[in-house]
């Protein structure tokens, strides 16, 4: 304990002389170099290579989920790393997914395709905005920390490249139609934009006796991501769908509970 005070200590009076330890910049980095893949992605479809630029977006969503976890541990969590991972997450899932699929489909019908890429960008932001503003929020139920409001920004991003992706798995032989491609943007959108709970895996726990089965199961997982990625990817996209129906059901079993509770000590 005395030890943890005295490098606090000395992490204070280098915070009062300006200087920054360079762990503290490390989750920085990350983020930057995950907005750098989103920008990549771009490139890649401007050139297109769009197997590259749906892999960078899939790269700029691993890296989303590590920063985080990367500035807690290190203590290094700041409201500047906040506002820059938010700025990330915009152009990495709200306007890089939408225009891999512009430049692959959507501009065949110029106007109705450019509409959609501005409703599904401005759709990530009032998302991303809600989620900001949420973080000052002191009247949250503890339960309630099991959900995000709407389809979180990197799952998004991820599931507006589902038309791509059925396309990179059967090889080019099969090409959805660019107005079910239009649709499936908006939607995947307004999902994002909606209040609509969906599960929340930063609360996940996993007891020690399931370690092991956990493990195997991980194993399992990233055999067939090497074996088939893009199927993999796709199989995981329609999951996490499926599974907002089982969110909504629980979340409204939970908010049913927690109304109830003040009747059973009443």
């Amino acid at each position: 304990m005395q030890h943890n005070r005295r490098r606090e200590e000395r992490i204070r009076r280098r915070l009062r002389r300006g200087e920054q330890p360079i762990s503290r910049l490390f989750p920085n980095m990350i983020t930057i170099s995950g907005m750098c893949c989103g920008l990549s992605a771009i490139r890649f479809a401007m050139a297109g290579r769009f197997e590259i630029a749906v892999a960078f977006i899939l790269a700029a969503a691993i890296i989303d989920g590590m920063d985080g976890r990367v500035a807690r541990m290190l203590g290094a969590t700041s409201n500047f790393g906040a506002q820059l991972d938010s700025l990330s997450d915009f152009v990495c899932f709200g306007v890089a997914p939408v225009l891999v699929l512009y430049m692959w489909q959507m501009q065949a019908i110029k106007g109705f395709g450019w509409a959609v890429v501005l409703f599904f960008s401005v759709c990530t932001a009032l998302r991303l905005a809600r989620f900001n503003t949420g973080l000052f929020d002191d009247n949250i139920q503890p339960w309630e920390k099991q959900f995000f409001t709407g389809v979180p920004s990197p799952a998004g991003g991820l599931l507006c490249l589902l038309p791509l992706m059925i396309s990179l798995v059967s090889d080019g032989e099969y090409i959805i139609s660019v107005y079910i491609t239009l649709i499936h943007a908006v939607i995947v959108g307004g999902l994002m934009a909606s209040r609509i709970p969906t599960f929340s895996g930063k609360n996940i726990r996993i007891k020690h006796s399931m370690i092991p089965q956990f493990m195997i199961f991980c194993t399992i997982m990233l055999v067939l991501f090497v074996i088939e990625p893009w199927g993999f990817i796709l199989g995981l996209g329609f999951a996490y769908l499926i599974s907002i129906v089982f969110s909504i059901q629980k979340y409204n079993k939970l908010k049913k509970a927690s109304l109830s509770m003040p009747d059973l000590h009443g």
